[in-house]
């Protein structure tokens, strides 16, 4: 078990280029990767790597749906497609291309989806999706992902390159926060306990997990032992440590850069209610669209900070006492 403590800072690579930095390596290195972009080139860093070897990057246009049936086609002559497009895009715009072309056909596919929820800012309501992990962690087959930082993301697009199937991965575009030190081992389908507890447990993904630490450093301030869990997988959950925790702690508070409405919170939800019934509160966002801004703005805008998570905490230890 780790316990990441201390203070955090933003990474100096940007996750974009952690991105593109992993597909022209393993271009040189000789694996069949084809990347895909929706007239995302630049935003994702991908235009020198296109430049450098062209009949490894295609820039498909802005047609995401055709993207994922091109993705598809390759995949069935060995290549390795990974396809990048906004968060909004990979998800409800192509969302029948994603259960026809690669979930139902079980096609070996990668779909990177970035600018994940507030961290669109100025794009704005139409580009700022809270809803996409929702839908897909609808579909069958799908493994669904949402990194922290840049180690974990270099780290998870290696461990891509050798797993069959369609993996869906949820992730910032700029600096992220960092949490894990280099060298750190991830495990798909496994949280990471960042920090052990007794008295509730903070269940959190992407950006929220620093907020969640910060949250957790504020509690032992006031008496509160709360544990921190990094849930990057989204689907399929780890259903063991949320029962586990909850035995633990008897109590949950999940936090997400994303609706609570089947996201993280109904995920953990479910798990509880099968398995280990406690009380728990959901951070995030619930019945809004985005809006422009920058993402401290909207952060405190959609309740998304660690003080937001502290005040859901103290709800729970207040019940629990009152009760």
């Amino acid at each position: 078990m780790s316990s990441i403590t201390g203070q955090r800072e933003a990474d100096q690579v940007e996750m974009r280029k952690v991105y593109a930095g992993m597909i022209r390596r393993e271009i040189e290195a000789g694996q069949p990767i084809i990347a895909l972009e929706a007239d995302l080139m630049s935003s994702m860093a991908m235009d020198s790597v296109q430049k450098a070897y062209p009949e490894h990057v295609i820039n498909c246009g802005i047609m995401e749906a055709n993207v994922m049936g091109v993705a598809a086609g390759l995949s069935l002559t060995g290549r390795i497609p990974f396809v990048h497009t906004f968060t909004a895009f990979a998800s409800r715009r192509c969302f029948d291309q994603l259960f026809m072309a690669l979930d139902y056909q079980r096609n070996n596919v990668k779909v990177i989806a970035s600018d994940a929820g507030v961290t669109a800012c100025h794009n704005g309501g139409t580009h700022m999706s809270f809803e996409d992990m929702g839908i897909v962690r609808g579909l069958a087959h799908a493994v669904v992902l949402e990194v922290t930082d840049a180690t974990m993301f270099a780290a998870i697009l290696q461990q891509l390159l050798t797993r069959e199937g369609f993996y869906w991965v949820r992730t910032i575009r700029k600096q992220a926060t960092r949490i894990y030190p280099e060298g750190y081992r991830f495990t798909i389908g496994k949280g990471n306990v960042l920090r052990d507890g007794d008295d509730i447990t903070l269940i959190a993904n992407g950006i929220m997990v620093a907020e969640a630490l910060t949250a957790a450093e504020e509690l032992a301030a006031r008496g509160v032992s709360a544990a921190v869990i990094d849930m990057f997988t989204l689907k399929p959950i780890d259903q063991a440590l949320i029962a586990r925790y909850a035995a633990k702690t008897g109590r949950i508070v999940t936090c997400e850069n994303h609706s609570i409405h089947n996201g993280l919170g109904s995920a953990v939800a479910e798990v509880l209610v099968e398995h280990c019934p406690v009380p728990m509160r959901r951070v995030g966002v619930s019945g809004r669209y985005g809006q422009v801004g920058t993402q401290a703005f909207l952060q405190q805008e959609y309740g998304l900070t660690a003080n937001h998570i502290v005040a859901a905490a103290e709800q729970l230890l207040e019940a629990r006492v009152s009760g």
